[in-house]
């Protein structure tokens, strides 16, 4: 007799299943007003995220001067000075360097464009002067049709780096908060929260910190990977302005995606105006081989291993967070993933029901 279904059965599973489906469309209700709120507070929200990675980058050397006697305000405006010291030797090992053969890069410019210009009036393109002159002379024409446009974007450009300059300013002095007052928050908090929160959100918010710092010295690692490579890359070549290059590629891996073409369109570009196409080639090469490396092995691997999660969850956040809000998002797709498993993983500790210890045979005695 051919088995039949059981009505009664089929019923609770389909009442099991509404009423999960609404208890997922509120989570995601309530996740879709939470992200909408911080969107509306972002320009408070984003500094404060910067000061936070800052902070957990600058940390261990407050910590050390703090262990060796001095005062924490004391501490945080040495690191303060320190971290700001440091930045501005970034900016001076690149810019000194380039400013010292700009001379001889504008030449290679001038020089690289009459190569162009050969080449071009050659086969197969066989690109007279006049037919250059006409490009030149319709690109004039709609620089100068499309002024209107120019001058508003040049005014978001002016906004756009008013506010870096604003967020730089107060994330360094929100770092200098959290370093002086960082590790009173817990204790705060710990008074502020009733009951059973008292103990959970404190503990949740230790391990997030520990994620936080991971991610951060994760990504230095793996900039000071491409900076290494690449720099061994451009030295081997020949191609000038060695140092700034590995610094600028080092900084611009904080920030992933742009960060890495526009170091490597820099590199290409000096290599193609001082050394050749040839060696331009040879640089480009290099460079896309290191960053496939960085990015598909070396980059999940470290990742993964410092963040508790699996290479490809790694990938996939940092593509989700790329798709949904670009630049910004793809920089904070991995700390947000691994600050999600952390939850994750403290509600299953809390909801995991302990094994029942079997009970002692008849006649059998307890030890005490």
């Amino acid at each position: 007799m051919p088995a039949t279904l059981s009505s009664t059965k089929a019923a609770a599973a389909l009442r099991t299943s509404a009423r999960v489906s609404v208890e997922l469309l509120l989570v995601i209700a309530m996740a879709a007003v939470a992200l909408w709120v911080v969107g509306r507070m972002w320009s408070v929200v984003w500094p404060l995220i910067v000061a936070l990675f800052l902070t957990t980058l600058t940390w261990p050397v407050a910590n050390f001067l703090r262990r060796r006697g001095l005062r924490p305000a004391l501490a945080s405006a040495v690191v303060t000075v320190l971290f700001l010291l440091v930045a501005a030797g970034i900016v001076a090992l690149i810019a000194v360097p380039v400013a010292s053969q700009s001379g001889e890069l504008a030449d290679g410019v001038v020089e690289g464009i009459q190569r162009l210009r050969e080449w071009a009036s050659g086969p197969p393109l066989n690109i007279g002067d006049d037919q250059i002159t006409g490009a030149f002379d319709a690109g004039v024409a709609r620089i100068q049709d499309s002024v209107g446009s120019m001058v508003s974007t040049l005014v978001t450009g002016v906004g756009t780096v008013v506010d870096g300059v604003v967020t730089a300013v107060l994330s360094v002095f929100l770092m200098f908060f959290f370093l002086k007052d960082g590790p009173r928050f817990l204790p705060w908090l710990t008074r502020q929260l009733p009951g059973r929160l008292a103990t959970d959100v404190p503990v949740v918010a230790s391990r997030a910190w520990d994620t936080l710092g991971a991610f951060v010295r994760s990504q230095a690692f793996v900039g000071l990977l491409d900076a290494v490579f690449i720099g061994l890359g451009l030295w081997i070549v020949g191609v000038p302005l060695v140092l700034p290059l590995a610094v600028l590629t080092f900084v611009s891996a904080f920030v992933p995606i742009v960060g890495a073409l526009f170091a490597g369109f820099v590199a290409v570009l000096i290599a193609l105006v001082s050394n050749g196409l040839t060696d331009a080639l040879i640089v480009l090469a290099i460079i896309v081989v290191v960053q496939q490396l960085e990015g598909n092995v070396f980059q999940p691997m470290i990742q993964s291993r410092g963040l508790g999660l699996h290479a490809a969850m790694v990938l996939l956040a940092v593509t989700l967070g790329g798709s949904l809000a670009g630049v910004v998002g793809a920089l904070l797709a991995v700390p947000v993933a691994a600050l999600i498993a952390v939850v994750w993983n403290y509600l299953r500790e809390q909801l995991v029901e302990a094994p029942e210890e079997p009970a002692p045979e008849a006649g059998a005695t307890v030890q005490p």
